[in-house]
């Protein structure tokens, strides 16, 4: 009988990037926590929340995505969707510190919009998002010179989704584009289409392919043909000349982990377990879950909708769990029945990894003098990102 020799397995990058484990700076995933985090199971953590942000006083404002945990979302100052909460920070310049309980395109965006004397701070470096991950400044580039091989580069206006990385804002600032939520984008292919002379302007909708088609064809009557999906992974994107030339909206190939999910099935399935129930998705989610839909908004529409709805009303929301958890508990007094879209519980991973722990070790970290996890653009990146962005606040 032989003896089973040990196997010689190593984590490879991706694996050790999910676990913050490891750096790679063209990517939202980050690097493990510098410091000592205090136990998960401290009893404490509130507390020392609570201490170490009242030491603080008006030198931080924390600010708390809509995605984040409860137990995290507690001690923010303000809530809000990604750039809700950059502009918030923005109106804040007194705040010596912003934490910002995010992911990193957030932070990114915050920085960009703060003066250069405020420190943005991002409890856990690993926090980052898997959709601004779909499209790298090289990608990005290789694609632009695919367009101009096929002679249309002059007729693109890049619309580039909030949730991009700083370098995709750049990008986009670069090339005479704007930057969208999903509460504007409307407005932005409008204004984008606009730039061209003649009618003949076409979008480079940047990285989320299913709130630029669903915005193209729900909001602004195009059909399904006017859309080619670029590939980054594949030669000149999978696409022809003549493809890209027919194109109105050339949709980069990336989406959202979490929105992706929900199907077809899904609405069909809690229509059929919950009769008279509402469906209320949010525009990343693919084209024919958003077409069965009975409504379909931003996170901010969403939450205003609940707000609105009559009591007893029953709602299917597909979006982030932990959102749709809350607003549950929110309503369930005023006998509103929020159901998750999906059977299988979901949230988003990577929003997930600011937990108490790291909140905690941040704001301690800060308290005593010693900056952590600060997030920094570098000023070029900077200039033509808040350009981008500039052009969206312009936006009639």
């Amino acid at each position: 009988m032989t003896t089973a020799q040990p196997l010689d397995v190593q984590p490879t990058p991706l694996a050790l990037l999910l676990l913050g484990r490891d750096a790679d700076p063209s990517s939202e995933r980050g690097v493990e926590c510098p410091g000592d985090l205090p136990a998960p199971s401290d009893p404490d953590l509130v507390a020392r929340a609570r201490a170490a942000k009242d030491k603080l006083g008006d030198r931080v404002f924390v600010l708390g995505h809509h995605y984040q945990r409860d137990e995290v979302i507690q001690f923010a100052d303000v809530t809000g969707d990604s750039f809700k909460l950059a502009r918030d920070a923005a109106a804040r310049p007194a705040a010596e510190y912003i934490v910002f309980c995010g992911v990193h395109f957030m932070a990114e965006s915050a920085d960009i919009l703060t003066s250069d004397e405020q420190k943005v701070v991002l409890p856990d470096l690993a926090a980052g998002c898997s959709m601004a991950d779909m499209a790298s400044a090289e990608q990005v580039a290789e694609c632009w010179d695919v367009l101009a091989e096929a002679g249309i580069a002059e007729q693109v206006v890049p619309v580039s989704y909030m949730n991009s990385s700083a370098d995709i804002k750049a990008f986009t600032g670069r090339h005479g584009g704007t930057i969208c939520t999903s509460s504007n984008a409307r407005r932005a292919l409008q204004w984008a289409f606009g730039q061209v002379d003649g009618g003949d302007g076409k979008v480079l909708f940047l990285p989320d392919q299913h709130l630029g088609r669903n915005t193209a064809v729900r909001d602004l009557g195009m059909s399904l043909d006017d859309c080619v999906v670029y590939n980054p992974h594949k030669p000149g994107g999978g696409v022809t000349a003549d493809e890209l030339r027919a194109a109105k909206m050339i949709l980069w190939r990336g989406h959202c982990s979490v929105h992706g999910r929900f199907s077809l099935d899904s609405v069909e399935e809690v229509r059929a377990r919950i009769p008279g129930v509402q469906v209320l998705v949010h525009p990343e989610c693919k084209h024919e879950v958003v077409a069965a839909a009975d409504h379909v908004g931003s996170t901010e529409h969403i939450i205003k909708m609940l707000e609105a709805a009559p009591a007893g009303s029953k709602w299917a929301i597909g979006t982030e769990l932990n959102l749709v958890r809350r607003l549950a508990n929110r309503f369930a007094d005023q006998g509103k029945e929020i159901v998750f879209l999906d059977r299988t519980v979901c949230f988003c991973s990577t929003m997930n990894r600011i937990d108490l722990p790291h909140l905690v070790w941040a704001l301690e970290s800060l308290a005593d003098g010693t900056v952590v996890n600060r997030i920094q653009v570098d000023a070029e990146t900077e200039h033509y990102a808040k350009l981008a962005l500039e052009r969206m606040l312009a936006l009639p």
